[in-house]
């Protein structure tokens, strides 16, 4: 019967210590001497990486060889307390599989990599430690403000992110248009006929969820928005982002005591 897999952030409980394991993940590194080789391989369950121990003596060179930086495996094994520093436990391989191989060129490399370089890895920056603790907290954060407005009785509402409204004159915005922008349909008047557009009027990406969440709120009584907002302000300070995350509570009845008691 074929195991079953385990993340690697199951890996570690100490309860799983002398069973047989089967584990999943990238190649973080790889290093060793003619006796042994250890992988560090990762599976994105958690920040920490898990040891594979790889006796030569039971796999060739050839076997080995795809086995870079990069790589993704399948590992079965037994699970054992751990005789060196950094880790609690790790795996003696027992099979080895190569789901998948790497260049020897694979960027994200064990090294240090400034975040200007990442940038120009989108592809790949989101398996650096940086941003795996990045997208870690943020959805920690993001669980706990559905908990919070939760828990007050707040219904979440999804408000358009293309829309015709500015809301009150929040920013300048993006403009949405499915019109080949190289012969734009004009008026009798020369301007863009946006009749013929997709939804017959201008459209933008919204810069607040506000004007349809006071709708909400006269129809369910407490309502909060939590999505992407746009703003097109050609501003390049810290303080600008072209798109964030906005939280908008809309409360009925409310007066200036419960909006206070709420923040």
């Amino acid at each position: 019967m074929a195991l079953k897999r385990t993340k690697i952030v199951d890996v570690f409980d100490p309860a799983l210590v002398g069973q047989q394991v089967c584990v999943k993940g990238w190649v973080r590194s790889r290093r060793g001497n003619k006796f042994v080789q250890f992988i560090a391989m990762n599976d994105g369950s958690t920040i920490k990486n898990l040891q594979i121990v790889v006796d030569l003596e039971k796999f060739s060179e050839e076997e080995l060889r795809p086995i870079t930086t990069g790589a993704s495996l399948h590992v079965e094994g037994l699970l054992v307390e751990s005789q060196g520093k950094g880790q609690t436990v790790e795996v003696q391989a027992q099979t080895i599989e190569v789901y998948g191989t790497c260049a020897d060129d694979f960027p994200m490399q064990k090294k240090g990599h400034t975040l200007e370089f990442l940038r120009t890895k989108a592809h790949l920056r989101m398996r650096t430690n940086t941003f795996g603790a990045i997208f870690r907290i943020r959805h920690h954060l993001a669980f706990a403000i559905h908990n919070f407005f939760n828990e007050k009785g707040f219904f979440y509402l999804h408000t358009p992110l293309i829309t015709a409204s500015d809301c009150e004159g929040a920013g300048d915005m993006f403009q949405v248009t499915t019109l080949d922008l190289g012969d734009l349909p004009k008026t009798e008047d020369g301007k863009t006929d946006y009749t013929k557009d997709f939804f017959g009027k201008s459209t933008s990406l919204t810069v607040s969820g506000q004007l349809e969440g006071e709708l909400g709120a006269t129809a369910l009584g407490a309502i909060y928005t939590f999505g992407p907002t746009f703003r097109a302000e050609n501003s390049n300070t810290p303080r600008h982002l072209a798109e964030f995350w906005m939280i908008e509570p809309e409360m009925a009845f409310y007066d200036i005591t419960d909006n206070m008691d709420l923040v």
